[in-house]
């Protein structure tokens, strides 16, 4: 008798941890719900964001008018248009509240993926669902207090050596540099969870990552060059720095992932043998 309940038990515990199977449509409908849920989240984050902006505006241009002053330059932003500064204003609220709804919107991501992974797998995904959001701020913090202040110091004093020729740096201009180099920062600093997810459906191991090391510093520097707002190699190496110690992070969390699939296999065979 309790020989015959133990393939029942087997089972149940199988279906237990596979995912949940789905017809077309159903995956249609429950993508447009998230994508409905994300934007809701957007829209409401947007409207804080923009109500907060008065208080992020000093934040954002603290670094140039520093490095204006630090030039003996004159530190102010002008604006050409008559919207100019409301447009800058607006389009920093809607960006904060997307900064603002990104846990919500990655929450629905994870909500629409859940049913086709494996409990295992649900666990994992839950937890790197916070370092996701705070890989983004420390690439924005890192963006901010170090490349930011170093690219604008370059730049303002390579500006202050043209004799009578002086800056007037628009704030829309200014603006659209800092969300150049945040943004950017911010998305590099995701490397190691995409090398994650990669690892998680097999498609990279720590092997793999390492022995093609050389060729990860090439796509590096490829990546660097495109998003450095300055023709200097050592705006192009401050970049580079993060992105290839965030490389190698991603190679110890890509050992983890498999060391604990290793872990899982070796069990559900000792479990199976017994």
């Amino acid at each position: 008798m309790t020989n015959s309940s133990q393939p029942d038990n087997s089972i149940a515990a199988r279906l237990e941890e596979s995912g949940g199977q789905m017809t077309f449509f159903e995956h249609l409908s429950e993508l447009r719900k998230r994508i409905i849920n994300s934007l809701y989240a957007i829209g409401a984050g947007a409207f804080i964001g923009v109500y907060l902006s008065k208080y992020f505006i000093k934040w954002i241009t603290d670094p140039i008018i520093k490095a204006l002053t630090d030039a003996k330059l004159n530190p102010h932003l002008f604006y050409t248009h008559p919207a100019g500064y409301l447009n800058t204003y607006i389009t920093l609220g809607v960006y904060l509240g997307i900064v603002l709804a990104s846990p919500v919107v990655l929450y629905q991501i994870w909500l629409f993926v859940a049913p086709a992974l494996y409990k295992h797998e649900r666990s994992a995904v839950t937890g790197f669902l916070f370092f996701t959001v705070l890989l983004f701020l420390l690439g924005i913090a890192f963006g901010y207090f170090v490349t930011l202040p170093y690219i604008l110091r370059f730049l303002v004093s390579f500006q202050g050596t043209a004799g009578p020729i002086s800056p007037m740096i628009t704030v829309n201009e200014y603006f659209d540099l800092v969300l150049l180099i945040l943004l950017s920062l911010g998305i590099v600093f995701e490397l190691p969870i995409l090398i994650f997810f990669l690892t998680l459906f097999g498609i990279v191991t720590p092997g793999f990552l390492w022995r093609n090391f050389r060729y990860a510093i090439l796509v590096i520097a490829v990546v660097a060059a495109i998003v450095t707002p300055t023709p200097d190699a050592m705006t192009m190496l401050v970049f580079m720095m993060p992105m290839v110690a965030l490389y190698f992070v991603g190679i110890a969390v890509s050992a983890i992932v498999v060391r604990n699939k290793r872990k899982r296999l070796e069990a559900e065979s000792a479990g199976t043998a017994g």
